[in-house]
């Protein structure tokens, strides 16, 4: 039995199964498999399998395939992305069926599709479920090996255009199918917000459950004003069971993209969602109230069951901190380099209405603190030099994969009672406070007083981010804008 056709046998059995596909188009798709993998001798075996999800079924095609000389190692993303696109329902065949469950359950689609996603092989799942991943000290904290550490601030500007110009760049709409990156199994699904078309895809490397963004359809620049808070309250319309947000739109305090207009959520409700507040607030002609949250980063809650009153006095508070300047604090709205501060807002729904949460930040740099003064600082660098987005921001750490090797070493060195050598050395800090951890409480061992410490230390960089270090400055801020504690 020839083994190519036993798998590619395998595969549409497991497209008729999970992907959608009909017995009327079994035949053409298999001959688009074939075809990917260059017409190889193929007679129909009748294989069936019971897979749920591809990564089996793509490794075993990976090592025919490569015996056979059809690709090499490092081509099996790239035909595995081939083949699951030949498998897979078309972008309007994708859209009809999930407008349709949108019609009954919006949580019934986002379900749907996800799953559908990861079922086509987009969503790499299986890799994200290797993560390691606990919560310590109110905060979320994750390791990520499945993408590469990101430090060039520049790059995100640019919104990681395509060399070439198309697609302009890496999330615009036109990647959806598109060779580039291997996105031909991106599906996406439509969006209308704040009257504009946008569109809703799930990342392939999700930071949460069902993480997902929202993008505009148009490639425009990342920016942040009252029609943003509108549309995320709208997203939330819709889709009630998940929380959304956008990243600041300036360098080292923005996401990894901030040429293109786009927004981040999904089905998880983070820390900073869940965190209690410290003051309340209130404004004469207001429809509602706000939180000062007792929280590390400097955040405004606004409260209110009227989006059009949200928006109304979250761009007022936008606008203030856009061009306020405490040079005292270390706060400078705007100099030579340009402008320093900007909001990132992240709404949730709940029994008390919208809960859009307001985050301040700024991006101003200085002698001392040349990656910024208001980002993680120079001690903290090997755990997270990366910028502090919106999920960091929310209390959902994402480190680099690093680190899993680097801190078993330093678990190793603990452990053993000895110094740590001079390739460990940028781990002083973690190795001192940890050891103190581990020796108060040894039998809970190393590996805990790492998690613990990394716990801690992800809670300072929060602090770091923190524009007032002191919270009843952030209530003088909104007793400015006429709010008033209740």
């Amino acid at each position: 039995m020839n083994d190519l056709s036993v798998i590619v046998d395998k595969l549409t059995c497991y497209a008729r199964k999970n992907l959608g596909l009909s017995a009327a188009d079994e035949i053409y798709a298999r001959n688009a498999v074939l075809d990917v993998l260059g017409a190889p001798d193929y007679a129909y075996t009748g294989a069936t399998c019971s897979d749920k999800t591809p990564e089996k079924l793509l490794e075993e095609l990976s090592s025919v395939c490569e015996n056979m000389g059809i690709f090499t190692a490092d081509e099996r993303e790239e035909y595995a992305d081939r083949v699951m696109n030949a498998l897979s329902l078309s972008p309007q065949n994708v859209r009809m069926r999930f407008a349709w469950r949108l019609k009954n359950s919006s949580k019934s689609a986002t379900d749907w599709f996800y799953d559908y996603c990861v079922k086509c092989d987009y969503v790499k799942k299986s890799k994200l479920d290797k993560n390691p991943r606990f919560e310590e000290g109110g905060l979320i904290v994750t390791i990520n090996k499945a993408k590469p550490e990101f430090r060039d601030p520049k790059k995100a500007a640019s919104g990681n255009a395509v060399k070439g110009g198309y697609p302009k760049c890496a999330i615009c709409r036109e990647n959806e199918g598109c060779p580039v990156r291997n996105k031909r199994t991106l599906r996406t699904v439509d969006l209308t917000l704040d009257g504009e078309k946008w569109f809703w895809q799930y990342s392939p490397y999700g930071y949460f459950y069902q993480h997902g963004i929202a993008i505009n359809c148009q490639h425009t620049p990342m920016h942040v004003d009252r029609s943003t808070f509108v549309k995320l309250a709208e997203f939330v319309d819709i889709f009630p069971h998940y929380f959304i947000g956008c990243n600041a739109p300036l360098p080292r305090i923005g996401g990894s993209v901030l040429a293109h207009d786009h927004f981040q959520g999904g089905g998880e409700i983070l820390p900073m969602h869940r965190a209690v507040a410290w003051r309340r607030m209130e404004r004469s002609g207001f429809e509602g109230f706000v939180e000062i949250l007792d929280w590390p980063g400097t955040v405004i809650r606004f409260i209110s069951r009227n989006k059009q009153a949200l928006a109304d006095e979250c761009e007022r508070l936008r606008a203030k901190w856009v061009a306020y300047s405490a040079p005292e604090l270390g706060i400078i709205a705007e100099d030579e380099q340009g402008v320093h501060n900007a909001v990132s807002p992240t709404v949730i729904k709940t029994g008390r209405g919208y809960e859009m949460n307001v985050i301040l930040r700024s991006n101003i740099t200085s002698d001392t603190y040349p990656d910024g003064v208001f980002h993680a600082h120079p001690e903290f660098h090997s755990i997270k030099k990366e910028s502090i987005g919106l999920i960091e921001a929310q209390g959902l750490f994402i480190l680099p994969g690093r680190l899993e090797g680097e801190l078993k070493e330093v678990e190793g060195y603990i452990e053993r009672g000895e110094a740590l050598p001079e390739g460990l050395l940028q781990f002083s800090l973690v190795y001192e406070e940890a050891k103190q951890l581990y020796n108060a409480s040894p039998a809970e061992g190393a590996a805990a007083a790492i998690r613990r410490e990394l716990g801690s230390i992800c809670g300072r960089i929060l602090e770091n981010t923190a524009v007032f270090k002191d919270r009843q400055l952030t209530v003088n801020f909104m007793e400015e804008l006429g709010f008033y504690l209740k």
